[in-house]
C-alpha cells in the first residue's frame, strides 16, 4: 500500500506540470479602477496600490500567471478607449514590475458586458427594461471588437431624453474604468476536481504589440471635448456687444469668461454710451441633462470681475472709476453666486439662461457738460447689495461630441 500511494502522489505531480492552461486555478484576485480618461495608477478611487502590493506578495508565493483585463467606460472615441484600455492593463503589470510579455492581456475598450450585468443587479436604472434590450442589441453584435458601426453610444444617450444615461454616467459608469487581475497557478487537486474553465471576454485578446485589429468603421475617434462660445443677448439687445467663451472641465465642473465692450458717444450733444470689462466664474453642473450630455441642464456658480461704465444724455452723466487714474482706480468691482438652466435648441445650439446676485463696489463720479468741456460735480463711493447679473445667453457648442440630438436632446 505505501508503494502504492507513492505511485499515486507521483503521477498526480506530473499532471499537476503538464496540465494545460485552462486547468489552472483561477481567482478574480483584484480589480484596479482610474479616474475618467486617466492610465495612471492613483491611490484613489479603491484602495489601489495596498491591492496590487497584496497581489505581488500572492505572485511571488504561488509563481503564478496573470491574465490582465483591461476597460473603458462607454463615453469616449472607440479609438480612444481601445489605446486607453491597453494603457491601463499595461500599467498594472509595470506596477507589478512585470516585463509586458510576463501576461496574457484582453483590451475590451468600451466594457459593454461589463455595463450590462451591472444594470442587470442594479433595479433603480431609469428605464431598465428598455435600457437592458439596447445593450442586449450590443452584446449580440458583440464577436471579435467593439461594434461601432450601429452608433449604439448615440442611441444609448438619447434614450428617453438622456435619462438613463444621465444615471449611469454617474452610478454605474465608474466602476467600469477598471483593469481586472486574474491570478493563475497550478492545481494542486486531482484533475477531476478542477474548476471548469473561465470563458474571458473576447476582445483585443493577446500580447500589447500585436493586438488583432478588425477593419470597422469608426464611429468617433478621440477623448470627448466640450466647450462653446456664447453672447448675451440682453447686453447684446442694450448695444452692449458681449462674447464669452466657456470650457467643460470634467466631473461636472466648468470654467466661464466672457468680455463686454460697447464705446458709443455723441460729443456734439454730449451724449455717452459706455461700458467695457469682464469676469471669470466657475460653474457646477447639476442634474440628469448636465450628466447625460456637458454644458446643459441646470448649474451653479460663483463669479468675479471688473466694469467701467460713461452714461450720459445730454445733462448730469455717470462715470464707473475715477477717471485719469490706474486701471483699478477707473474699475468698479462685483462678485457673486449665480443659477442657470441652459437648455439645448438645436444641433450645436443652447440658450443659457441665468441671474446672478452679489456686491459691486468702487467709485463712481457724477458730471456735467459745461461749455466746451465737463465739470466735475461730486465723487460716490459704491456698495451694492442684490442682483448684478442676467443672461439670456446665445451658445454655440463646440468641440469632439459636444452637439444636441434633434429636437435638441442629447
Amino acid at each position: 500500500m505505501p508503494s502504492l500511494r507513492r505511485f499515486q502522489l507521483s503521477v498526480l505531480a506530473i499532471l499537476v506540470v503538464f496540465l494545460p492552461s485552462q486547468a489552472r486555478q483561477v481567482t478574480d484576485s483584484v480589480k484596479i479602477h482610474f479616474r475618467q480618461a486617466v492610465d495612471r495608477i492613483e491611490p484613489w478611487p479603491g484602495d489601489n496600490f495596498a491591492k496590487l502590493d497584496s497581489l505581488r506578495a500572492e505572485l511571488g508565493a504561488h509563481r503564478g500567471t496573470l491574465r490582465v483585463v483591461g476597460a473603458a467606460s462607454p463615453e469616449g472615441g472607440v479609438n480612444y478607449n481601445r489605446g486607453l484600455s491597453e494603457r491601463r492593463a499595461l500599467a498594472v503589470t509595470r506596477y507589478l514590475e512585470l516585463p509586458d510579455s510576463a501576461a496574457d492581456y484582453t483590451f475590451l475598450g468600451r466594457d459593454w458586458r461589463g455595463l450590462r450585468e451591472q444594470v442587470l443587479a442594479d433595479p433603480a436604472v431609469p428605464y431598465r427594461d428598455d435600457v437592458l434590450a439596447l445593450l442586449d442589441e450590443v452584446t449580440a453584435d458583440y464577436t471579435t471588437m467593439e461594434p461601432d458601426h450601429s452608433g449604439y453610444l448615440r442611441r444609448l444617450r438619447a434614450l428617453h431624453g438622456g435619462v438613463p444615461y444621465g444615471y449611469l454616467y454617474r452610478r454605474e459608469f465608474p466602476d467600469l474604468r477598471a483593469t481586472r487581475v486574474y491570478l493563475q497557478w497550478p492545481l494542486v487537486v486531482p484533475f477531476e476536481a478542477a474548476q471548469p474553465p473561465v470563458e474571458w471576454p473576447v476582445a483585443m485578446a493577446g500580447r500589447p504589440s500585436a493586438p488583432a485589429h478588425v477593419a470597422l468603421p469608426v464611429e468617433k475617434a478621440g477623448k470627448p471635448v466640450y466647450w462653446a462660445l456664447k453672447t448675451n443677448l440682453l447686453y447684446d439687445a442694450l448695444a452692449l456687444p458681449t462674447v464669452g467663451a466657456e470650457v467643460y472641465l470634467g466631473r461636472g465642473w466648468s470654467l466661464s469668461g466672457d468680455w463686454t465692450y460697447g464705446w458709443w458717444d455723441n460729443d456734439h450733444s454730449h451724449r455717452y454710451w459706455r461700458a467695457y470689462g469682464g469676469n471669470l466664474g466657475v460653474r457646477r453642473w447639476l442634474g440628469s441633462r448636465a450628466a447625460a450630455k456637458p454644458l446643459t441642464g441646470h448649474h451653479v456658480g460663483a463669479f468675479a470681475g471688473a466694469i467701467t461704465y460713461d452714461f450720459e444724455f445730454g445733462g448730469e452723466g455717470v462715470m464707473g472709476g475715477l477717471p485719469h487714474r490706474t486701471l483699478w482706480d477707473r474699475c468698479n468691482f462685483v462678485c457673486g453666486v449665480e443659477y442657470g438652466y441652459s437648455a439645448p435648441i438645436a444641433r450645436r445650439l443652447n440658450l443659457d439662461f441665468v441671474i446672478g446676485v452679489g456686491y459691486i463696489g468702487g467709485k463712481y463720479i457724477k458730471y456735467r457738460p459745461y461749455g466746451n468741456g465737463y465739470e466735475w460735480m461730486s465723487t460716490h463711493r459704491l456698495h451694492w447689495f442684490g442682483p448684478v447679473k442676467a443672461e439670456v445667453s446665445l451658445v454655440w457648442l463646440l468641440g469632439r461630441d459636444n452637439y444636441n440630438t434633434k429636437g435638441g436632446r442629447r
